[in-house]
C-alpha cells in the first residue's frame, strides 16, 4: 500500500470513530431516562421502560393499563442521525409512526417536537429527581392548546419495587 493511500485509509477510520463517539456521547446525555417507571396516575402495569443507551440508540416501550387490561401502548426509538439530529419515532397503538426532532436537551430534559404533526406536536421528558420523570406532550388539538403530563415513579424493572 502506498503511503497516500494508507494516510487516506488512516484518516477515514479516524473519521469514523470520532463520529461514532460523537453520536454515543449525545445520545449517551440521556441515561437519566433508561430504567423502569410507573404511571403515578395510572392503573399498576401502566408506565414506560427504557433502555441504556448504546450504538446511538436508545429504545423505549410504554403502555397504559385500564380496567385490568392494556388499551394502548407504544414503541419508542431515540436516535442520532448522520446530520446530527437527535430525533424520537414514536410507534403509537392505532396510530401512525411519528418522528420529531430534539429542540432542547440539558442534563435532565429532552424536547422533540413535529409542527406538522396533529397532536402532540411536542414530546418531553424531564427528570424532576433520581426516582421521578416527568413525561409531556403539548400541542393544538381542536385549535385549542392542549397539554398532558405523565409524572412517572421509577421502580426495579425486576420487581416492580420504588427506586431510592
Amino acid at each position: 500500500m502506498t503511503k497516500s493511500i494508507r494516510s487516506v485509509v488512516l484518516l477515514g477510520a479516524l473519521f469514523l470513530c470520532t463520529t461514532a463517539n460523537a453520536e454515543t456521547l449525545l445520545v449517551s446525555k440521556l441515561h437519566w431516562l433508561t430504567g423502569c417507571w410507573v404511571s403515578e396516575n395510572g392503573e399498576t402495569g401502566s408506565g414506560e421502560l427504557w433502555t441504556s443507551p448504546a450504538g446511538g440508540t436508545i429504545f423505549g416501550v410504554g403502555r397504559t393499563i385500564k380496567r385490568g387490561k392494556t388499551v394502548e401502548h407504544e414503541f419508542l426509538q431515540i436516535r442520532e442521525q448522520s446530520d446530527g439530529d437527535l430525533v424520537l419515532t414514536a410507534a403509537p397503538s392505532g396510530q401512525a409512526i411519528a418522528t420529531f426532532k430534539a429542540i432542547k436537551l440539558t442534563n435532565n430534559e429532552v424536547v422533540f417536537e413535529n409542527l406538522e404533526h396533529d397532536f402532540p406536536q411536542r414530546v418531553a421528558y424531564r427528570l424532576d429527581n433520581p426516582s421521578r420523570l416527568i413525561g409531556r406532550i403539548e400541542g393544538t388539538r381542536n385549535n385549542k392548546p392542549a397539554v398532558i403530563e405523565f409524572p412517572l415513579s421509577k421502580v426495579n424493572c425486576d420487581t416492580g419495587a420504588a427506586k431510592q
